[in-house]
Parts: C-alpha cells; structure tokens; sequence
C-alpha cells in the first residue's frame, strides 16, 4: 500500500472522507493536514475534497461495528490533541481490522492519546458551565470564552436550555466561532473578528455589584491561592468579571459613572453602592 499525506477542508465530513479515500485507494496515511496547515513538503500529498455520501457511508460502517467509536471521533475531533486527525484516523484502522474489542483497554496506545483528549474536553466544557460570564447588552447576553478544545458544541445544550428565553451569544476567542441563540434555535458559526461592545451604565453597575460580592464572601483567615487555582485555574480568569480592570467596570466616556473595582487583591470594589463592609482576599471556592 502507497504511504500518502491528505489535506481537507477541516471539517469533521472531510475527515471522514480522508478516510474514505485512504480505504478506497488503499493508501496508508501518515498525516492529515487541514489546508491551512499543510506546508509543502517532499512527500507524497493529495487534497480530499468533502463528499457528504462518503462521509456517511464511513460513520455508517463505524455505527455498525462501535457506536461509542462515533462519539469518541466526533469529541476527538473537538480536542485540542496534537495532530488529532491521524490519531482519530488510526482508531478507525484498528476499529476496523481487529473489532471493538481494544476500546475496553483504556491503556491501548491507540485508544490511550483519543480517550485522554476527550476527558480532557468533557472536563474543560464542565468548568465552563460554572466560569462563563454573561453581559445585558441591550437586551442581549454576550459572554466569551478562551479554551484549550472546541467546547461550544457540548455547552450549547446547556446553556440555551438555561436561557431559553433570553436572546445571546458566546464567543470563544481561541477558535474565533460563536455560539448565537434565539427564539429557540441554536447555530455556531465562524467569526474571525469581534470585540466586546462596552457596558452602559446598568451593566456596569451589575459588574462590580458581582465584583463586590466576589470580594465579601471570601474569608481572609482561609485565603488559600494554590486551592482557588486548583478548583478555578487561572488560564480562565481572562474572562471571568471578578478579575478584570477597571476598564471593564467603566462606561466609555463616563470615567466617573462605574469607578474601578478591585483586582483579586483584597481591596473593596469602589462605587456609590452601599458598601458590603470589609473585603477579604479572593474566594478559594
């Protein structure tokens, strides 16, 4: 069998007929490259364009050996694995010539790297569940995100069940898509550039209200950095409101219409709110 490089589209159905392609031409694949990607090289490579048949007659073929194989390459292919497609492609080899019988051994150095992905996945789009930060902006709730997997497909059932009456969108910077719902429908669609629109007045007041209460419930003699980080990571504090500048607390052109709030350093959000009485340092909840 010919040993050959594929690039696709990057979609989950052009994957899919990569691995059509590489059955139906009897190639052995050693990379899959999204176009964008690939970097000419001396080896031997060929573009796949997507085919819909084809990409259900190969997760047709896998339902009926492994139906948890599908969800494992529809979650794999949300990770941020390295080299994810050949991975993926090479669980599918396997699935097919020997049965489903690996996938019972978690240790399997096929089924090992996919499987590690996609708890790590499962359990980045749970934190997110509890981190995501939602803004009023004109009626319309706006939040963003910056993880390490494509997780806005698994918080989509969560969220617009959460605020099926509510119109909004969550943003993911690291993947430049958006999750967009209203009147009951749902889609993610690209979005290469966006920026935040600033808070008026009322949002800015909710965000150091929220600032305020972050700083009063915690408890200075527990201060405990090393277990607020263990339960809220720190590479998700960019989008959370009770670690944000001033800037994020203030009205464009009204500097004195949301005062700065406090960083996680113990100090009192200001503002002409009633004061909550001394603050601790930040929360280790």
């Amino acid at each position: 069998m010919t040993e050959m490089i594929y690039t696709y589209d990057g979609s989950f159905e052009g994957f899919l007929c990569c691995i059509f392609d590489s059955y139906a031409n009897k190639e052995v694949l050693t990379a899959i490259f999204r176009d964008e990607d690939f970097a000419p090289s001396l080896f031997a490579s060929r573009w796949i364009p997507t085919d819909r048949d084809h990409a259900n007659r190969v997760l047709r073929k896998i339902v009926k050996v492994s139906p948890y194989t599908v969800e494992l390459l529809q979650k794999g292919f949300l990770t941020c694995l390295p080299e994810k497609e050949i991975h993926l492609y090479r669980l599918v080899v396997k699935l097919l010539r020997e049965g489903p019988g690996f996938l019972r051994n978690f240790s399997d150095e096929t089924l090992y790297p996919v499987i590690t992905a996609v708890r790590h996945l499962n359990g980045e789009a749970h934190l997110l569940k509890g981190f995501v930060r939602f803004s009023d902006l004109g009626g319309v709730l706006g939040g963003e995100i910056e993880p390490k997997n494509r997780v806005l497909p698994l918080l989509r059932s969560h969220f617009c069940a959460r605020y099926q009456n509510e119109r909004f969108f969550l943003y993911d910077r690291t993947h430049k898509e958006a999750l967009f719902y209203a009147a009951g429908k749902a889609v993610i669609r690209p979005l290469e550039d966006f920026q935040m629109a600033p808070p008026d007045q009322a949002e800015a007041n909710y965000r150091i209200l929220w600032k305020r209460f972050y700083d009063t419930i915690a408890i200075k003699e527990r201060y405990n950095p090393r277990c607020r980080m263990t339960n809220m990571p720190k590479r998700y504090w960019g989008t959370m409101t009770e670690f944000q500048d001033e800037r994020y607390f203030t009205v464009p052109d009204s500097p004195a219409a949301a005062p700065a709030p406090a960083v996680p350093d113990g100090r009192s959000a200001p503002g002409k709110l009633p004061g909550p009485g001394p603050s601790g340092p930040g929360s280790a909840l």
